[in-house]
């Protein structure tokens, strides 16, 4: 008999979402602007790759042995700062900065991005 309440699945998805998925798709997404943008709009999606690298290596830190840094510590704490969401929307914000400076092609990669992260916040609005 299990006396515990079942966790809500809308809260597992999010936590999931926030931790393993978001900046892995968004790094992703960075990296094709980066590759196929032209003229500003790759700087801004340059430096939201670069922060979605540091926090993916923060993420699997521990798995990879790397803790002991004093570059490890620093980063984990910014990674909790904001309850875990200042560290995925910063480089949201500089995607979408991204997405209006001149040079930016293949806008469909706007609209992933903002429906990822219309349901990022949506989750995080659900489970407050």
């Amino acid at each position: 008999m299990n006396f515990l309440p079942d966790p809500d699945p809308v809260v597992l998805a999010f936590f999931f979402i926030r931790k393993f998925v978001y900046l892995e798709v968004l790094a992703v997404l960075a990296l094709t602007r980066v590759i196929v943008g032209g003229g500003l709009s790759r700087w801004p999606a340059l430096v939201a790759l670069a922060l979605c690298l540091g926090g993916i290596l923060t993420t699997f830190a521990p798995a990879l042995g790397l803790t002991g840094t004093p570059l490890y510590a620093w980063s984990a704490r910014a990674m909790a700062g904001g309850g875990g969401m200042a560290a995925l929307l910063l480089p949201s914000v500089l995607m979408a900065i991204s997405a209006v400076l001149p040079g930016a092609r293949w806008k469909w990669l706007d609209l992933v991005h903002a429906a990822m992260l219309a349901g990022l916040l949506g989750l995080a609005w659900w489970t407050a």
